[in-house]
């Protein structure tokens, strides 16, 4: 029997030399800078970058100085900062060698539900955290849990969370992150500071996006630039993706407005008025042709709604009845449209109300 597991036992000696430098070589040959999306390549690093949030900035550089940070909620639209926010503050207070051992972040890709709210955040907020930074700069008694997009979360796993909250309020600090505060259950938010993320003003946009497309030498006109903050609607993040999409669509050359409507989905200008147009005419025929057009050239119905929405607010030649009934009706599809209703019907049935109320007033 022994003689048989010596026969199978497994050659504990080093490779050759020769071997592992020849390996090595050819990894190091091999090692490039990795593509980063824009978005995780331009993220603030630190508290200060971040923009347009004066007050939790104001508070977060408090608990940076020393003073204890509170449990925290951050609600607000997508793309103004909040994860990004909570993960500078984290890095500046453990630094890059602590940051993974100190922060627990989970999204709504992570499997958080009551089960894994009672063991992993539950034993991750038990442990005792002490030491301090390579760097010699103090470093704060307690530990981050993140849990981004929580609104998500079943009001089980959140009722779930409320007890450790308070009973491990000397080591840990929750920060929740989520875009509708109406979610969370009245007991956490009682339990957090609330902040709500103003949607980024066109100025500070304007500002970020020149700033990455002077680093990145992108072309692009102010007008462009523009165009690209009014599209995102006060989504940085989103603005950012488009401006990087839009680099790759037009290899060098200078992004134009037309090159962002393609590359944003938005329905252009000149559809838009030949659709008002048809339902002028007071001709049905001519009005679903349109819509056909429209939905054949692969336009969201939903885009329609919402841009149709601005246009009847603006136009003057409308009375307050008739947007009314208008704006009630793009209500009205824009839940059908949600709950998975066909487009072509819905869209042919919003037009002619739009028909119905513009050949009024011939």
């Amino acid at each position: 029997m022994q003689a048989f597991l010596k026969g199978t036992s497994v050659s504990t000696k080093p490779p050759p030399k020769d071997r592992v430098a020849a390996t090595a070589g050819s990894s190091g040959e091999n090692k490039k800078a990795k593509p980063v999306p824009w978005v995780e390549k331009y993220r603030p690093k630190c508290v200060d970058e971040v923009a347009f949030q004066e007050e939790v900035v104001a508070v977060l550089k408090k608990s940076l100085e020393g003073a204890d940070l509170p449990n925290l909620l951050f609600y607000g639209p997508p793309g103004t900062g909040k994860t990004s926010t909570i993960l500078a503050a984290a890095r500046e207070l453990f630094g890059p060698e602590l940051f993974r051992l100190r922060v627990l972040e989970l999204n709504a890709s992570d499997e958080r539900g009551i089960q894994v709210v009672r063991e992993k955040v539950k034993n991750f907020a038990q442990l005792t955290v002490s030491g301090s930074r390579s760097d010699g700069k103090p470093c704060p008694p307690f530990k981050i849990v993140i849990l981004d997009e929580a609104d998500s979360m079943t009001s089980a796993a959140q009722a779930a969370l409320r007890r450790t909250m308070e009973k491990e309020s000397k080591t840990t600090r929750f920060c929740l992150i989520c875009n509708y505060v109406s979610r969370i259950i009245e007991p956490l938010t009682s339990r957090c500071s609330k902040f709500r993320f103003k949607p980024l003003s066109d100025k500070i946009q304007q500002q970020r996006l020149l700033d990455i497309a002077d680093k990145e030498h992108v072309k692009i006109s102010n007008e462009g630039i523009a165009y690209l903050v009014k599209v995102s609607e006060g989504d940085l993040r989103k603005a950012i993706t488009f401006l990087q999409s839009a680099t790759r669509l037009t290899g060098g050359k200078e992004i134009t407005e037309k090159v962002i409507t393609d590359i944003a989905g938005v329905i252009p200008a000149e559809t838009i008025d030949g659709l008002f147009a048809a339902c002028q005419s007071g001709s049905f025929d001519k009005l679903e042709g349109v819509v056909k057009n429209l939905i054949d050239e692969g336009h969201a119905a939903t885009q329609l709604v919402n841009q149709l929405h601005d246009v009847v607010v603006e136009n003057d030649n409308l009375s307050d009845k008739q947007k009314s009934i208008i704006t009630e009706k793009l209500a009205e599809v824009d839940k059908c449209l949600a709950d998975g209703a066909d487009e072509h019907l819905q869209l042919i049935s919003l037009c002619a109300t739009v028909m119905q109320q513009l050949t009024q007033n011939c």
